[in-house]
């Protein structure tokens, strides 16, 4: 029953919970965006020289997943079950 305590108080503090999100989102972006944190010069591409190249990288790759996986699911995934040809 504790789990449902935890979703219950996390319920009653909606707001907070979003503004603390939207303060971890910024200091990621900011830690991300700032060039002289990130060591540049052992980068094995060019690519890796970017800022943020990783964040992206992984950002469009969970969205072409997303975009495949529906494709496979409308072509036969998602077939009728109709084993006896009703």
């Amino acid at each position: 029953m504790t789990l449902v305590r935890t979703i219950e108080a996390l319920r009653q503090r909606w707001s907070l919970l979003v503004r603390m999100f939207i303060v971890l989102l910024v200091l990621l972006v900011l830690i991300d965006a700032v060039p002289f944190l990130i060591d540049k010069e052992k980068a094995h591409t060019a690519m890796e020289s970017i800022p943020g190249f990783w964040s992206l990288f992984g950002f469009f790759s969970c969205v072409l997943i997303v975009y495949i996986s529906k494709y496979l699911g409308k072509i036969g995934l998602l077939q009728r079950e109709d084993f006896y040809h009703d």
